[in-house]
């Protein structure tokens, strides 16, 4: 069954860390990416820009609104998610406690996925890392 992981923290205290305190968290999941690779249960996983480059669409107006921001009213900011192949809920949690073990703060949110549409151009884009200027 494929899971998403959802990644939330506090984008000020993420984004703030110096590039070797960063590098050191992802030295760590790494750790955890590698063994998931190795057991072929690591889908697409990626950290999002932080909240001030995002966009919202407000379906709830006719026509939708679109409005500079993320507007999502909550305490901590989704930054990325992972999506994983397991059999249960159970080994989903596993994961998860795994990537909370490596890296410091926040919280992650675990959810089935009802519908999943691969990568339709053929291929996934090579990695790369946001500017973090």
């Amino acid at each position: 069954m494929l899971y998403a992981i959802l990644c939330y923290n506090d984008e000020d205290v993420v984004w703030s860390w110096s590039k070797a305190e960063d590098e050191a968290v992802m030295a760590r999941l790494g750790v955890v990416h590698e063994r998931l690779t190795r057991e072929g249960r690591l889908g697409p996983a990626l950290r999002l820009l932080p909240t001030t480059a995002a966009t919202t669409l407000r379906k709830s107006q006719d026509p939708p609104l679109v409005i500079d921001g993320p507007f999502a009213e909550t305490k901590e900011q989704l930054l990325g998610f992972y999506l994983i192949e397991v059999a249960d809920l159970d080994e989903a949690l596993g994961v998860a406690r795994d990537l909370a073990a490596a890296n410091p703060g926040g919280a992650y949110e675990i959810r089935p996925i009802a519908l999943y549409i691969p990568d339709a151009r053929g291929g996934l884009p090579e990695a790369r890392e946001a500017s973090r200027a």
